[in-house]
């Protein structure tokens, strides 16, 4: 594929993206998604011969891939995970305000509309989930909690701040996510220090 051909592709995704996180995945019909991306017709079937599914895979993937590397690079840098999972709602939150309350998480929305009805979709969302999940797991792991404890722990968190972004968009305020994530920095901050006084101290 030549140059070109990448960039069409990338629009088509980008306009994908932008129309199902705002309208859902009933919401966006492939004439729109050709209107906002500006790409011949033609062109998205030829790269994205499957249609509509095979093109919303493409744009949740892309967007789920995103955050996980925003998260991946904060770990990376030394961030603790209260601090991690802060700079996540904060993300989330600015999307909401500047986007009149119509984008918040790039998932969510899809992932609620097929969560019963398309399989295929359905597993793309539950594996974007799983990335997060998994690296606030192991930056988790690396403040002391077992594994297995650090990924319900994750999980917990991740649904804390998934059902906050809802409550700010259907209540137009930011409000409801800045508390889950200060409820959530809370959580994770005491927990990562009762592991601190449990561990044994060394020997004089």
């Amino acid at each position: 594929m030549g140059v070109k051909g990448e960039e069409t592709r990338a629009r088509l995704i980008a306009g994908t993206r932008s129309l199902i996180e705002a309208h859902g995945y009933f919401g966006t019909g492939l004439n729109q998604v050709v209107a906002e991306s500006g790409a011949p017709r033609g062109s998205l079937y030829f790269h994205f011969p499957e249609g509509k599914d095979q093109l919303v895979a493409a744009a949740l993937t892309q967007a789920g891939q995103e955050v996980e590397d925003l998260l991946a690079s904060l770990a990376r840098e030394g961030a603790d995970t209260a601090s991690v999972l802060t700079a996540l709602a904060q993300a989330f939150a600015d999307r909401l305000t500047q986007s009149g309350f119509t984008k918040g998480c790039p998932i969510a929305t899809v992932a609620l509309e097929v969560a019963g009805g398309n399989e295929g979709l359905r597993q793309v969302c539950t594996e974007v989930y799983a990335g997060w999940q998994r690296v606030l797991a192991q930056r988790l792991t690396a403040e002391g909690f077992a594994p297995a404890e650090a990924d319900v722990a994750a999980g917990q968190a991740l649904a804390l701040l998934e059902g906050a972004v809802l409550l700010a968009q259907v209540r137009r305020s930011v409000e409801p996510l800045l508390d889950a994530a200060h409820a959530v920095r809370h959580l994770i901050t005491a927990d990562v220090a009762a592991k601190a006084n449990r561990a044994p101290q060394p020997t004089r």
